[in-house]
Formats: structure tokens, sequence, C-alpha cells
């Protein structure tokens, strides 16, 4: 006799999803069959982002506790509740001369980065924690790796973002000991490459569909898969 949770569709949040990697994420994963909640801070780009593709609209600012909250709730009244959800939301901030970075400008890009993934992650762990196969994947980047930016061989090294690069750093961590404490979970964190969105002025050399290989291969993981991995589309990536 089947699971009844093998019947069902699978239920996954996607913050930031109204462009770039985040909806072509959405895309993806609607086409596999999951019912994809596309979360977005504007509502009229959000509503017409999640009605072309066929996606659930979710207000979603992850740097607003009550924005969070109100979608948790909405989450959870659902059937299914919550199984994966996709910590996509990020920005740049200041790129340059590091001595012209303030606290407030690194701040600034923490409180999107970081803070909003640990804002929504603590937020949706109760309705994670109810899912047969719950999976959370962070979206991070090879400018937070150290050993890619120590490596003069990889573009990464040449690029001078404090407040960014530092925060992504943060984001690997912070994937580390979720997965150490959530061992019933499967928690990754991926590197998409350098990807043309507008987060870089449409610069990177991947289109969005490369971009997110990695990102869906690891939304799509069973209870056998890995966690507390950093992976990116060819495999693992160094810490």
């Amino acid at each position: 006799m089947r699971d009844w949770y093998l019947d069902r569709m699978t239920n996954t949040l996607i913050t930031g999803a109204n462009k770039g990697l985040g909806y072509e994420t959405a895309r993806r994963l609607i086409a596999l069959g999951h019912t994809v909640y596309l979360g977005a801070r504007d509502p009229e780009r959000g509503q017409a982002a999640a009605e072309r593709l066929g996606a659930r609209f979710v207000q979603l600012d992850v740097t607003n506790d009550a924005s969070v909250a109100a979608v948790a709730a909405l989450l959870g009244e659902q059937p299914g509740g919550l199984d994966v959800l996709i910590n996509n939301a990020g920005i740049a901030g200041t790129i340059g001369d590091p001595r012209a970075a303030t606290a407030a400008d690194v701040r600034a890009v923490y409180e999107t980065n970081v803070f909003g993934i640990v804002r929504v992650t603590q937020a949706m762990l109760p309705l994670l924690e109810r899912s047969q196969n719950p999976v959370i994947v962070n979206v991070a980047s090879g400018l937070g790796s150290f050993g890619v930016v120590l490596d003069p061989n990889r573009m990464e090294s040449r690029v001078p973002a404090l407040a960014y690069c530092s925060s992504k750093s943060a984001v690997t961590m912070l994937t580390v000991q979720y997965a150490k404490g959530l061992p019933g979970m499967r928690i990754n964190v991926v590197d998409p490459g350098y990807t043309a969105t507008d987060l870089n002025h449409h610069s990177g050399p991947q289109t969005v569909e490369q971009g997110t290989d990695a990102i869906v291969r690891l939304a799509t993981i069973g209870k056998d898969g890995p966690s507390g991995t950093f992976q990116d589309a060819a495999g693992t990536v160094p810490w």
C-alpha cells in the first residue's frame, strides 16, 4: 500500500521568486509537479509572475517579521503544509573598494541575505517538521566560498564585494549549523554560478536554467539525499 504523501504534490515556498533564479526555479519545479508558493515583496510583480507560471503568490518581505509570520500562518492552513523551502531572496549591496562599505551598508545586505534566511527558516520549521520529506535549499554564491575567492584562477577572486561576499559566507555556515541541528531534514547550500540576472545587470555568462540546475537538484532529493553540503551544477564547492 502506498503512503499517502506519495500521492500528493510537494508544497514548495521560494523567496524572492518573481524574477531571475527564483522565477526559473519556480517554473522548473512546477513542471516537476510541485505546488509552488511564489514569495515576492512587490504584490503586483509577484502576482503577475505567479499567474504566468501557475504558481500561488504570497506577499513576502524576508526582512519583516510580520510579513514572514503571515506567510507561515497562511501555509499552515493549506493542505499538506510545506515540504520544501528555498531561501533565494538576496541583494548585492555596494561593490568596490571595501573602504567605502559602511556598517549601515553591510547591515542592509545582511538583513536580507542572512537574517532573512534565519527569519524565514525559523518561521517555517514547524511546518517543515510535519513533512514526510522536509528539504531546505539556501542560495549562496561562489563569492561566499573561501576556497573559491582565494583561487587566483577563479573569476570570483577578482570581485570586491565586502558585504555580499561575507554575507554569503555566513549563509554557508548557517546551512551547516541547521543541518547539524536538524538531522531529520535535508539542508544544503548552493552556488548557482555567474548567472545573468538583475543582481549583476545580466552580465553573467550562464542562463537562468543553468544557474538553477543545482537548486532544482537539491530541492528534489529524497530522504537518503545529502545534507550539510555546498554544491554547484558540477558537484561539491569548497568551503
